[in-house]
């Protein structure tokens, strides 16, 4: 799997942590490995498992950091896909240094394109400009 594609996949499980409390993201993750339309190759299942926690070990971090670079909007006003495609790619700016900071908010801004709303791109982009 490409690295945009597992990229793609943690923000996929990332963004349910908006939605279940901690036990049942337990649940969540186990269900994403194994009742979802792809199958994973375990190093590709590792390397998603990998990030997601180490986005989940550092989220609160993340947030504050996220929230310190915004103006008037805090993670609790932005829409959860924002959010999360927010926190991937402040997590790969601030804690991957495998990932440079371009390349973590361009992949950003794709994600943005393909899931979020209209506006969705532009505004991820502003928010990770800052960390840039």
């Amino acid at each position: 799997m490409r690295r945009s594609a597992i990229r793609e996949q943690i923000f996929l499980l990332l963004f349910r942590v908006e939605f279940n409390d901690n036990e049942q993201m337990k649940e969540q993750e186990t269900l994403f490995f194994t009742a979802g339309d792809l199958s994973f190759s375990a190093r590709d299942e590792a390397q998603i498992r990998s990030k997601y926690e180490g986005i989940i070990e550092h989220l609160t971090d993340i947030d504050e950091e996220i929230n310190l670079h915004t103006v008037g909007w805090d993670t609790a006003r932005m829409s959860k896909v924002d959010l999360a495609i927010i926190r991937l790619a402040v997590y790969e700016i601030l804690y991957d240094d495998s990932v440079p900071t371009g390349v973590a908010i361009n992949e950003a801004v794709e994600l943005a394109k393909r899931y979020g709303q209209d506006e969705s791109p532009s505004f991820v982009n502003g928010v990770l400009a800052k960390f840039a």
